[in-house]
């Protein structure tokens, strides 16, 4: 374990965090996503919720500010949304970038034709539907020396 590291960050998460450059793209999943048929690297973080992960991953990662850096999947017709999924993403995510917008929302199969492009797709064990983000990858800053 290292100081300053969410519990919720495990060691090949930390690595492929490290390894993205900017506007590559990690998949936050929901546990019923599909990401082992998708192609990308998949890590997993069973038992984790998508909000606890974002807690680990935002004081360590920039988001874009070239690009939309947030996409969650549209919801399809006849199914509900609930907009507490969004909202609690969108409270740990303002606490790092307090001026980001809402996410895009895209439509179902270009969510996954995109993810399928993801540098990575973490599956995680959040359970409410459309429980899915993309966040893309910005530029880190560096001190001057």
């Amino acid at each position: 374990m290292l100081k300053g590291i969410s519990k919720y960050i495990g060691p090949d998460l930390l690595a492929t965090l490290h390894r993205m450059g900017h506007g590559d793209e990690i998949v936050l999943a929901d546990a019923h996503f599909p990401g082992h048929s998708l192609g990308p690297l998949v890590l997993r973080a069973d038992g984790v919720r998508v909000a606890q992960l974002l807690e680990g991953i935002l004081p360590l990662f920039e988001l874009d500010t070239y690009a939309p850096p947030l996409a969650m999947m549209q919801v399809a017709a006849g199914n509900i949304l609930d907009p507490a999924v969004e909202q609690d993403y969108m409270h740990v995510i303002r606490q790092h970038a307090p001026g980001l917008p809402a996410p895009e929302r895209i439509e179902r199969q270009a969510f996954y034709a995109r993810a399928r492009n993801a540098f990575a797709i973490v599956v995680t064990g959040e359970t409410r539907k459309y429980g899915n983000l993309i966040l893309k990858k910005g530029v880190t800053p560096v001190p001057d020396s």
